[in-house]
């Protein structure tokens, strides 16, 4: 059994009443949108500043740690040089105690072998070095970046806060409005109307007609649709972009409609 969760005012209700209580919710949804405007690209501004702040705390952080290594790595490479050096005293001390040259030989080339390891490790510390001081550079020039960028997210985060400040209380009764006039519309209607407003680009799902004319997608409307809209009998439906339309004059009812030019 499926149950009818329309109140009966909502229902019974004349069409022309009907879309006159979807124009002005439209109007008071638009004027939602144009608070939205103000803030601009503020939002995304702040999003985009707070990412690459975290960024570039991420980055500084991994230099930090791969200088860090090098130099571990630095240790191990020099105390790996005094090791040398004490094996090279070692083995010339050895050499004035050899009683062949066949031994002679052996510890020169031992000797040779450590004097080789000494020079690769030097040449390895100062690739090392010459790494840490590019390390160093890109540090420094990341913190003078990072330094900016919090000024900058601090300058907008206050533009935003004062913004939002200002619209806050315009924002929230524009919202109770909206919610108030949804609730003197029957179910349907305001699924349809969300479901145009959702897909509109500009996120008009109510528009009157102008200069005979879509007010959303400025196609031409034939004449008799035009007196049809006029009257306000019943809901039409752009049939270019889908968006509900209505008369000019819905809400000053009182006003004498002015008949449709036919050419």
């Amino acid at each position: 059994m499926t149950v009818n969760t329309l109140r009966p005012a909502e229902t019974d209700r004349p069409i022309e009443d009907k879309l006159r209580l979807l124009y002005e919710m439209q109007t008071v949804d638009t004027e939602l949108d144009n608070l939205k405007i103000l803030l601009g690209e503020l939002p995304l501004d702040v999003r985009d500043l707070e990412d690459e702040i975290e960024g570039l705390v991420t980055r500084i952080s991994k230099y930090e740690s791969e200088i860090v290594a090098m130099q571990k790595n630095i240790s191990g490479l020099k105390n790996n040089m005094k090791d040398s050096s004490s094996l090279i005293k070692k083995y010339k001390t050895q050499q004035d105690k050899v009683r062949n040259n066949r031994e002679y030989d052996s510890l020169m080339k031992e000797i040779e072998f450590q004097e080789l390891e000494i020079q690769l490790a030097e040449k390895r510390i100062g690739e090392a070095q010459a790494e840490i001081e590019t390390k160093n550079k890109l540090i420094s020039t990341a913190n003078d970046t990072l330094s900016e960028r919090k000024k900058d997210l601090d300058h907008k985060k206050g533009e935003l806060d004062d913004i939002q400040n200002e619209i806050q209380d315009n924002e929230k009764e524009l919202t109770q409005r909206s919610e108030e006039i949804g609730k003197l519309i029957e179910a349907r209607l305001l699924y349809a109307y969300q479901r145009i407003r959702k897909n509109a680009r500009n996120g008009l799902a109510i528009v009157t007609v102008q200069r005979d004319a879509c007010g959303g997608c400025f196609n031409k409307i034939p004449p008799q649709r035009q007196l049809d809209i006029r009257t306000g009998k019943k809901i039409i439906v752009c049939e270019y972009c889908g968006r509900i339309l209505v008369d000019k004059n819905i809400n000053n009812p009182e006003m004498e409609m002015e008949a449709p030019a036919f050419s």
